[in-house]
């Protein structure tokens, strides 16, 4: 029999994508249907359950979500349904992982960022992980919580208020120019597969009480980006800056520092920017 795994959000992006990773793995995994705004129907559906490892994916993943009161009740007070029902369990999970974001960091004052920068959250997304990642600090003595923060990543399934699934389209469909927002920010931009296998060798590796970035240490501008794909597809694009597109607080370089991660994981393979790209490409064909 495999081990048990509590998921939340395995409908979202990641979600589908760790639960497919898991499944490879021989995780038996259950996906929370409450909804984690609900603390009476989470605490119901998970009361008298066990498990081995529990991954917290659901979450708004939106900076520019425009519901900054939805942003708090899903990102902090469903984390807080969540992790109070887990502390009723007879026996706690072995593991728990929590999908914070890089995003806590604002505008580092240096980057690669290391976990032991401070935290300067820019905007409500970021504010509302930052406040979940805090309140984990009322469980530390019956739950082993290890805190991810993510740096950006993508692939199939990405929606396309995020800008790479943007782009991506835009090139699928031979459009004669895009309009963006501010080009010369430089991203992370990992592969969504690799992210989830590093989560589940987390789910191994992982020790309580400790935040990880989970991140390359490599950065691209939107420039790049586009050049790249004008290679994969043989399709040039014009750019436009839309001033309506430009955020007021912008986290203008985003790049993490990997070296705790290799620590406790040893050896990373990340998928290339190209194949990533590629495969978003022939998605539907």
């Amino acid at each position: 029999m495999g081990k048990s795994l509590l998921l939340t959000g395995s409908d979202g992006f990641t979600g589908q994508h760790f639960s497919s990773a898991a499944r490879a793995r021989s995780y038996e995994v259950y996906d929370l249907s409450s909804n984690l705004v609900n603390g009476r129907d989470v605490a119901e559906e998970l009361k008298n359950r066990q498990f081995d490892h529990v991954v917290h994916l659901a979450a708004i993943a939106a900076v520019t979500h425009e519901d900054e009161h939805e942003l708090y009740d899903v990102n902090l007070f469903g984390t807080l349904n969540l992790l109070d029902a887990l502390s009723r369990q007879a026996t706690p999970p072995k593991k728990i992982l929590l999908a914070s974001s890089a995003n806590v960091y604002g505008n580092a004052i240096s980057n690669p960022i290391c976990e032991t920068a401070e935290a300067a959250p820019v905007n409500h997304y970021a504010m509302s992980k930052l406040a979940a990642e805090y309140l984990t600090r009322n469980y530390q003595d019956t739950l082993p919580i290890a805190i991810l923060r993510p740096f950006n990543y993508t692939g199939r399934g990405h929606d396309e208020r995020f800008v790479i699934p943007k782009l991506i389209q835009h090139f699928k469909d031979r459009a004669a120019q895009i309009e963006l927002g501010n080009i010369s920010v430089r991203r992370e931009f990992n592969d969504v597969r690799s992210i989830c296998e590093i989560y589940l060798d987390l789910l191994d590796h992982a020790e309580a009480g400790e935040v990880y970035n989970i991140c390359s240490g490599t950065t691209y501008c939107l420039s790049e980006i586009t050049e790249l794909l004008s290679r994969l597809t043989g399709h040039e694009i014009e750019i436009r800056v839309n001033p309506a597109f430009v955020r007021k607080n912008e986290v203008y370089e985003l790049c993490g520092d990997p070296k705790k991660l290799r620590t406790c994981l040893g050896s990373i393979e990340y998928r290339p920017l190209e194949e990533t790209l590629q495969w978003m490409l022939t998605q539907g064909n």
